[in-house]
């Protein structure tokens, strides 16, 4: 199956009641069931970090990062792995948390439209944009994992 270079393909994820669209390439890998360790010290949207493949990956919820509500970590929570913008040698990686495991899409290059709406972007939201009849919003990756691993320095340099 042949895929056209017009297309733009993408991971929707659900965040309260606002989706979140991350381009393909961002995501190394989706988890279930991975328990979150609690660190002192850290933000509300940062509800801890987790064990993955030898390293300690903080994860945030975008839901509360961006003022959309509360999402608490529980059993049926997924982590999205995602590689950091960056390429931190200490956190090449950080993890997203959601309640629901996200739809990849293909988005055809013509039918990603910026929303015009006059709404105020949550924090972490580099824009809103339309897919089709579907509106998402598209995380700005550079401020949250700046936020993150600021967070985590903060936390480990208290410990």
């Amino acid at each position: 199956m042949t895929r056209s270079n017009d297309e733009i393909r993408g991971f929707l994820i659900q965040a309260g009641a606002e989706r979140v669209l991350l381009p393909n390439a961002t995501v190394a890998e989706v988890l279930s069931r991975v328990p979150v360790q609690a660190v002192e010290g850290t933000p509300h949207w940062m509800p801890g970090r987790i064990d993955w493949q030898g390293w300690q990956v903080p994860v945030f919820s975008m839901v509360d990062l961006g003022g959309l509500g509360h999402e608490p970590v529980t059993s049926s929570s997924k982590i999205v792995v995602l590689k950091t913008l960056t390429g931190s040698e200490t956190t090449p990686y950080i993890g997203l948390m959601t309640q629901s495991f996200p739809r990849l899409i293909s988005v055809p290059r013509d039918g990603l439209l910026a929303d015009a709406s006059e709404e105020p972007l949550p924090q972490g939201v580099q824009m809103r944009v339309l897919l089709g009849d579907e509106s998402a919003l598209l995380p700005d990756l550079e401020a949250i994992e700046t936020l993150v691993c600021e967070a985590a320095a903060q936390a480990t340099s208290a410990v």
